[in-house]
C-alpha cells in the first residue's frame, strides 16, 4: 500500500524543479511542492491512507485522530472509516484555524472530551507549525496526544520540532522517497 500511495502522490502531488520556485505557507522557495489534496481526496487515495493511518494507530489506545482543518481532515476520515471496519473504532475530529465566535466556543470539532487521548494527523510537514499548532490547540481543550502521524515529511527540521513537545512522531513518506520515484 505503501509503494502505491508514494506512486499516486508522485503522480498527482509531487512537484520538483532545480532552481527554488515553490512558495511555501512559511513564506520561503523551496525546489519542492506537496499538495496531498489531490490524493487524500481521491477514493484510492483515502483506501491507502487509511489503512496506512490506522496501522500507524492500531498500537495505541486512542479515542480519536485527527488535526488542524483542512489538511489533516480527510486523512482522519479515512482513518476513522477503517478503524471500524477492522473493529476498533476511532473517532475523527478536526481542529479549527480560528476559534468558533459563537455557540460552544471551542477549537475542536467532534466527539471528544478533556482526558481523551488522540492521534493527530498531518498531510505535509515542512517547519512543524501546523501541527505544533494542532497540539497546543488540543491540549487547550484538555485532550492528551499520544502519537503524531505525518503523511509526507519534506525533512526540512518539522519533525524535530514537532517532537520537541510530542517524541512519538511517525513519518508514513519521506520526501526521499518520494524523489526516488519522481527521478525514475
Amino acid at each position: 500500500m505503501k509503494q502505491e500511495l508514494i506512486d499516486l502522490l508522485c503522480e498527482k502531488s509531487f512537484q520538483y524543479t532545480e532552481t527554488p520556485s515553490f512558495k511555501l505557507a512559511s513564506g520561503t522557495l523551496s525546489r519542492f511542492y506537496v499538495n496531498c489534496k489531490p490524493v487524500t481526496l481521491s477514493p484510492r487515495g483515502m483506501y491507502l491512507i487509511g489503512h496506512l493511518v490506522f496501522d500507524a494507530i492500531r498500537d495505541l489506545d486512542v479515542d480519536g485522530v485527527g488535526g488542524l482543518t483542512f489538511g489533516a481532515d480527510p486523512i482522519a476520515m479515512a482513518a476513522s472509516f477503517v478503524s471500524e471496519i477492522k473493529k476498533k473504532p476511532v473517532k475523527a475530529f478536526s481542529i479549527r484555524k480560528d476559534q468558533k465566535d459563537h455557540g460552544i466556543i471551542k477549537w475542536i470539532e467532534g466527539d471528544l472530551a478533556a482526558g481523551d487521548r488522540v492521534a493527530i494527523v498531518e498531510d505535509v510537514v515542512t517547519t512543524g507549525g501546523s501541527t505544533i499548532k494542532a497540539i497546543e490547540r488540543a491540549r487547550m481543550e484538555g485532550i492528551k496526544v499520544e502519537r503524531i502521524i505525518v503523511l509526507v515529511d519534506r525533512q526540512e527540521g518539522g519533525i524535530a520540532a514537532i517532537q520537541k513537545l510530542v517524541p512519538d512522531v511517525v513519518s508514513l513518506i519521506t520526501r526521499d522517497e518520494l524523489m526516488a520515484v519522481y527521478k525514475k
